[in-house]
């Protein structure tokens, strides 16, 4: 195998510009969709404990299409698909200090739509491991529901939610690389503009896979202090007001 150490070694460890722009823009990328992921995975889960049928059935209906449907159709679908229907094209932002372009932003609400669908059964299980009673505590001091949700049941959800959410980030940051179907000049799709110049593709991707690999590693690290940040309240010994109200409830009721 004719590998070339040279090339190997000047794209790892000194990258070019087109490379850096192309780390910055997968990170970007995979940030902000994970971001639209999760605001439409809450109101999603919200949607779906709800009793209203009629509030329901619109949750379930979206949740069974993006699971059941492939995330690369639908980038595709989302992008193309829609323009050549003549729908809805996503045309340049312009907003003042960067254009943001059409591709770029069908990337990430499609990544975006899908990771909801994900989130919002991982909320749902979140909330719903939250004990009856901390509801029960909480109407008991007059909050409504917004405020119960906020206050309340969210915060220690949330220590349930941090494990998944972690692994669903992860799994985001991967599948960056689907939206260079449409153009969107992440990691792989410089790669594969560099691999076309120089004819190295074995070196250049192996390097874009190590890129890879060190971004996971990373958000595992931060993953891993996350859980342990979170769990701290899990350990520490339960008091008669802590098995009545909850350590979230404790602290609204001192500070009355």
């Amino acid at each position: 195998m004719n590998f070339n150490w040279d090339i190997f070694w000047q794209y790892l460890l000194q990258p070019s510009d087109v490379y850096l722009r192309a780390l910055w823009m997968t990170c970007v990328i995979a940030v902000l969709a994970m971001a639209l992921g999760c605001v439409i995975g809450l109101l999603t889960a919200l949607m779906r404990l709800s009793s209203n049928p009629l509030i329901q059935a619109p949750a379930r209906f979206y949740v069974w299409l993006i699971r059941g449907t492939p995330l690369l159709v639908q980038i595709v679908f989302l992008y193309t698909a829609l323009a050549a229907g003549g729908i809805f094209r996503f045309e340049d932002i312009d907003l003042g200090w960067v254009v943001m372009p059409g591709n770029l932003q069908a990337a990430i609400i499609a990544l975006g739509l899908n990771e909801g669908a994900y989130m919002a059964e991982i909320m749902r299980a979140g909330i719903g491991a939250v004990d009856k009673g901390q509801y029960e505590a909480g109407r008991s001091l007059g909050m409504t529901f917004a405020k119960l949700m906020r206050r309340i049941v969210l915060p220690q959800a949330f220590r349930i939610i941090v494990p998944p959410l972690g692994n669903e980030f992860n799994l985001m940051l991967k599948n960056t690389t689907l939206v260079s179907v449409i153009g969107v000049q992440e990691l792989l799709l410089s790669t594969q503009m560099i691999t076309s110049a120089t004819f190295r593709v074995f070196e250049l991707y192996l390097v874009v896979a190590i890129y890879f690999l060190a971004l996971t590693t990373l958000w595992g690290f931060f993953q891993t202090w996350l859980e342990r940040r979170f769990g701290q309240s899990d350990r520490r010994p339960a008091t008669a007001s802590k098995r009545m109200f909850g350590s979230y409830t404790e602290k609204l009721l001192r500070g009355r």
